[in-house]
């Protein structure tokens, strides 16, 4: 069969291609370290889950509008308030199946053949390719770690074209844990809104924080700037509701309706139960909950670090967000797969090879994992290079 040209173009996610390999070895009996995932290791919390399971005794299991329930948009407009500052209304928020369903609908809606996207290196692997099945070009910017992975706004101005149509923004990012500060994050909207480029804002992780760094919504930083935005978010890493599928969007009303005609054909709405229980848990006075988990975080990470320190073929930095290790492996002379494949071959612990994320020197690691997982994962991956 001849497939479609927008397909053959796109990558399989790295990501769940070394986890289904690691899963696979597990079920053949098999102790394996996996240092690869993309969420947090905790569960639900319990009273998000008992909201649901009323969601299910009530009857809550029909169809809702396609982009959303209007009291969980309520709800995602008051967290808006509370966390970041922003006013929306319920018609500029959409509801979708992830905060990746939301990115995939605003490529799909703001973007045409021709029209260039700028992505900062490094950056998370499906935006490229979402820039693609959209029909415009990815535009990666790159990054030096000496600055802290961090793209300034004068680096961002030579990157714009005249077909740069939007930039993303993710901070925190994934895999690098960089947070952009007000100062920063200001420089770099004046730079948009003079050469009239849409800001993306990929706020998924914007909980977790470390070190006392603060997370800013770049749309908060002035009327021109909001209107300029299209934020994204979801409950997945904050409330560890990554199987649930509940992300958001909020922006200018115009693009939201296109996003929210685009689900009408597409997906239609997210599922009744979940949207039910995010709309508790955004409800919910959940706030030391989730600090606690930052805390967990932020503890497994200096204990990865720690545990790294001193090895001479594998440098990590240092994140102040979210929950990875992006760690240079320049020194083992292998690329980034070989070196993935090989140390879960050879050593049974699963990391992410960084190439897919724009970097063939380096690999990603999770922290969101135990800590006898981590003791135990850095254990073997020192022994192995040694």
């Amino acid at each position: 069969m001849d497939f479609s040209k927008r397909i053959e173009m796109i990558q399989p996610s790295a990501t769940l291609g070394i986890t289904s390999s690691a899963k696979a070895m597990i079920k053949e009996g098999k102790k394996i370290v996996v240092l690869a995932a993309g969420e947090p290791d905790f569960d639900t919390p319990d009273i998000i889950k008992e909201a649901a399971i009323k969601a299910i005794k009530d009857g809550f299991t029909k169809y809702t509008p396609s982009g959303g329930t209007v009291t969980l948009k309520q709800a995602i407009c008051k967290k808006f308030k509370k966390d970041n500052g922003l006013d929306y209304t319920p018609e500029e928020i959409i509801v979708s199946n992830g905060a990746k369903h939301c990115l995939y609908n605003i490529f799909q809606v703001i973007c045409n053949e021709g029209d260039e996207v700028i992505i900062i290196h490094p950056y998370w692997l499906s935006y490229h390719e979402m820039v693609k099945l959209a029909g415009a070009t990815p535009v990666f910017l790159a990054t030096r770690r000496e600055n802290g992975f961090r793209s300034t706004a004068e680096e961002i101005k030579s990157a714009i074209t005249s077909k740069t149509k939007a930039i993303i923004i993710n901070s925190p990012s994934n895999p690098a844990g960089v947070v952009y500060n007000k100062k920063e994050l200001m420089a770099i909207a004046d730079v948009c809104l003079k050469h009239n480029v849409t800001i993306i804002s990929d706020e998924i992780y914007e909980k977790i924080v470390f070190d006392a760094a603060e997370h800013v919504s770049i749309a908060s930083l002035s009327p021109e700037i909001f209107r300029k935005t299209i934020v994204v978010n979801g409950v997945s890493k904050s409330y560890s509701m990554t199987g649930w599928r509940i992300g958001y969007a909020a922006g200018d009303k115009a693009i939201i309706s296109k996003m929210n005609t685009l689900q009408d054909h597409s997906t239609s709405n997210p599922c009744s139960i979940s949207q039910y229980a995010t709309e508790f848990a955004l409800n919910a006075n959940l706030d030391g909950v989730i600090a606690d988990h930052c805390a967990g975080f932020q503890k497994k990470r200096d204990i990865m670090i720690n545990a790294l320190s001193g090895e001479k073929k594998i440098s990590p930095f240092k994140p102040q967000g979210a929950f990875y290790l992006f760690c240079d492996i320049s020194k083992t002379g292998m690329n980034s797969m070989t070196f993935a494949k090989r140390l879960l071959e050879e050593k049974h612990v699963a990391v992410i090879p960084g190439g897919p994320f724009g970097d063939d020197k380096y690999v990603r690691m999770s922290f969101a994992t135990s800590i006898d997982n981590i003791e135990d994962g850095t254990k073997r991956i020192k022994e192995w290079l040694n």
